[in-house]
């Protein structure tokens, strides 16, 4: 009668033990702090993204008003070409809102990117960045 006692008991005992527990938690940590680094500063990629982007909107909208207007766009003329909410033509490039937020694209009144235009009725040639 003793032996059943002992078989039964060798094999009820099922589970994990303190120490499996605990090196589960250790690397579970061990790989939380790897992990949550590379995901708490993400917001300031996901808005130099989205200023390449709309900069990169306002390039092709040249172009297209270029390939429409046979001539180059005025600023204001740009603006209306860009498509999206809170666009508008501002005294120094074409203004966009990202995430709430007013940013200005530089545009140019030369080819080379250097002399930024001062009034919404001059000439763009070229469109630069958001800083």
């Amino acid at each position: 009668m003793k032996k059943m006692y002992r078989a039964n008991r060798i094999t009820a005992a099922k589970g994990f033990t303190l120490i499996e527990l605990v090196i589960a938690i250790v690397i579970i940590g061990i790989l939380a702090a790897i992990a949550v680094p590379k995901f708490v500063d993400l917001s300031g990629d996901a808005t130099a993204a989205a200023k390449k982007g709309m900069a990169g909107a306002v390039k092709s909208s040249h172009a297209i008003a270029i390939a429409d207007l046979k001539r180059f766009p005025t600023n204001s003329e740009l603006a209306t070409y860009v498509n999206g909410d809170g666009i508008s033509a501002a005294a120094t490039g074409i203004e966009v809102t990202i995430d709430g937020t007013a940013h200005t694209v530089a545009t140019y009144s030369d080819s080379n990117c250097s002399t930024a235009i001062v009034a919404s009725s001059d000439t763009v040639q070229c469109v630069g960045e958001i800083p």
